[in-house]
């Protein structure tokens, strides 16, 4: 057996995913309970959460689902009450839902807009990382891992508002980090660069902005969602015990072109 397994052994964590129900957060969950995590499969409808925490127990890893929408306070006050009930331990989060319901020119963001993304992207993440690291804090520790993007760094055009949020969760995660590391509580964030799902979809079938995705990235094409899976497990795992404020791009080398 090889001695580099045991470093991303999971068995015996309790793992919570947000935006789980597809995606890169669904990816995420599946690469966690295949490690051997029991994973609190989480989005904000339940017969979601259900679908995938079936699956993975059909192929033999450990899920249960439980509903939150993170951009609203009293589910994410629910979320943590039935964790504690269920579990009364939480090792690692993984803030993973979004929200980006506006494309357009930044100077016309509607206010509803605005503020849904904003609560979900800023506010969420810093609520649901809150509450986890007082509850990782009384069992010796626990890893947060916060989903960002490549646009957090380089606003994308007519991304305004959502790349304004994603730059927050990048200096979200820097703040955490610095400040939980007495607490045995590491944090980082993964980068993705344009993937494959249903929240990015509209992008990538829209032909003009994948090409320039695509021509400005040295990979020359765009990710799918088990690609920013293996990060989240070296983040989460024992590989990573000395990576903490770590803000790590998945982008094909879009950044650096």
């Amino acid at each position: 057996m090889s001695s580099i397994a045991p470093m991303f052994d999971l068995s015996g964590k309790i793992a919570a995913v947000t935006g789980a129900s597809r995606g890169i957060g669904e990816s995420i969950a599946r690469t966690l309970a295949a490690a051997g995590a029991h994973v609190i499969v989480s989005s904000r409808r339940i017969a979601e959460c259900e679908r995938v925490a079936d699956s993975i127990r059909q192929a033999g890893g450990q899920a249960s689902a439980i509903a939150c929408h993170v951009g609203e306070m009293a589910q994410i006050e629910a979320f943590f009450a039935q964790l504690r009930e269920r579990f009364g331990r939480l090792d690692i989060l993984v803030n993973n839902a979004a929200a980006n319901p506006y494309y357009g020119p930044i100077q016309d963001t509607p206010l509803d807009a605005f503020q849904k993304t904003v609560d979900v992207n800023i506010r969420g993440y810093f609520f649901m990382s809150s509450a986890a690291v007082k509850l990782m804090a009384e069992n010796g520790g626990g890893a947060i891992v916060n989903t960002a993007s490549i646009n957090g760094v380089v606003p994308a055009p007519l991304q305004g508002i959502y790349s304004i949020t994603k730059a927050a969760v990048i200096s979200m995660t820097k703040a955490y980090a610095r400040e939980c590391a007495p607490l045995k509580v590491r944090v980082n964030a993964l980068l993705p660069g344009l993937t494959d799902t249903k929240f990015a979809g509209a992008l990538i079938r829209e032909g003009e902005a994948n090409r320039l995705f695509v021509s400005h990235t040295p990979m020359q094409r765009h990710a799918v969602p088990n690609e920013m899976a293996g990060t989240v497990l070296y983040l989460v795992s024992d590989a990573s015990s000395y990576t903490t404020v770590a803000c790590i791009n998945v982008d094909g080398g879009y950044l650096t072109a």
